[in-house]
Parts: C-alpha cells; sequence; structure tokens
C-alpha cells in the first residue's frame, strides 16, 4: 500500500477509483472497499472514456475497472490511462468469459485481475497489491486467456531462455507464476522481501519483459507453473 500523502487525504490509506457501467456494482464494490479497512473511493465514472480525466484530477493509487461498457471498454481504457505520466495501476473486473478481453487489457498494462464473483476479501486482497506495486494474477484465470495473449501482437524484444536464469530466479519466477507476492515469496523462500525484488528487476531485465503479468505468462509458457483446472 502506498503511504504518499495526498490533498484532503490520509497517509496509508489507498485512494480507489471505481469505472464500472453499472452503478449497482459500483454500490456493491464501495460496500466492500471500505474506509475502516484502508480504503478511500475518491472518484467514479460510468465509461472508460471517462478514466484520463478523472485519475488526472482525483490521483487515484489504483483504478478499478470492468471490461466491458458501452462507449470505451475497460482494456481500451486501460491503454490509454498507460500513456499518461504518473498513471496508476488499473486492476480489472472480469469474467471467465472475458478471455480475450482481459488478453487485451493485460497487454495494455492492467496489473491484474480479479473474478467478479470472487469473495470480498480477494477483492480486498488484489486492490492491496495492486497498489504495493505488485500483479494479482490468477492461474486458474490464465491459464485460459495464454491463446488469446499470444497471438496479439509482442510490444517487447523475444524472451531468454530459462536457462538464462539462475536456478533461485527459476525459483522466483515459478512462484510469481503461481501469483504470489513478493512478501509471500520471501516468506516461502526464507529470504528478505529486499533480496526478492532484487531478484525479480533482474528477472525482467533477463527475460526482457516490462512487468510482472508478462513475466506471469512467461513462467506459464515455459511450463514453470500449471494452470488449476
Amino acid at each position: 500500500m502506498r503511504t504518499r500523502p495526498h490533498p484532503g487525504g490520509d497517509v496509508g490509506v489507498t485512494r480507489v477509483a471505481l469505472v464500472d457501467d453499472q452503478e449497482l456494482v459500483r454500490a456493491g464494490l464501495r460496500r466492500i472497499l471500505r474506509a475502516r479497512d484502508g480504503f478511500e473511493i475518491v472518484a467514479e465514472c460510468g465509461d472508460g472514456d471517462e478514466v484520463p480525466d478523472m485519475v488526472a484530477e482525483h490521483r487515484p493509487d489504483v483504478v478499478v475497472m470492468d471490461l466491458r461498457m458501452r462507449r470505451v471498454g475497460g482494456a481500451e481504457a486501460t491503454r490509454r490511462l498507460s500513456e499518461c505520466a504518473g498513471a496508476p495501476p488499473v486492476l480489472v473486473l472480469t469474467t471467465y468469459r472475458d478471455e480475450q478481453l482481459l488478453s487485451e487489457a493485460l497487454r495494455a498494462g492492467a496489473a491484474g485481475f480479479v473474478l467478479k464473483d470472487s469473495p470480498a476479501e480477494d477483492l480486498i486482497r488484489a486492490v492491496r497489491v495492486v497498489a504495493a506495486g505488485e500483479a494479482v494474477l490468477d492461474p486458474a484465470v490464465t491459464g485460459h486467456v495464454l491463446d488469446a495473449y499470444r497471438s496479439m501482437p509482442v510490444t517487447t524484444d523475444a524472451a531468454a531462455a530459462p536457462d538464462h536464469l539462475t536456478a533461485r530466479e527459476i525459483t522466483v519466477l515459478g512462484l510469481i507464476g503461481r501469483g504470489l507476492t513478493n512478501d509471500e515469496i520471501a516468506a516461502e523462500l526464507v529470504i528478505s522481501v529486499v533480496t526478492v525484488k532484487s531478484h525479480v528487476g533482474k528477472i525482467f531485465t533477463k527475460l526482457g519483459v516490462r512487468d510482472r503479468a508478462a513475466a506471469v505468462i512467461y513462467a506459464f509458457d515455459h511450463k514453470m507453473v500449471t494452470p488449476r483446472a
């Protein structure tokens, strides 16, 4: 979670913007992301074309974005937002039927996704993890979007072969592919979070990937992690 102060905001509070064309959905999200749990809903809008202006005005830490909207969908809105300096990470709301759109959103720079029928605790955790600069990618869903993701134009150079990584980097990459955060990886391997961050940075550089989402896809492609049924 970020701890930088915001104008009119409290230190340590995660500032969230909601983007969904259904008021009932936004109302449900407001009930889940409560102030007593460290969240502040600073802005809402009903379509993706409103996102850049909303973010520029309210400066949220995280944007929680639906994929399917009337004028501009979540994938395109994520792409537009990624072109803005200092853009916050995007957490996508999705269903199992949204594989193609989800692939487009990941390619556009979404930091992760959460299923619409997930428990409230999963959404709370996902928002916190994304606000901390990490990714939330459920292996059960990621396995279903691989074909669509691979079929899209690649924006980075071809990734290095797995044998370019050290044994520890391969282990860390496999844990990233399982959806673990840096804190969880540190606990799993009994090492410091600083050491994990160092490994992650080296992995990104060696593989030629720009973010955690791309690293997860790499891990799936090279069979370092197996999708859950």
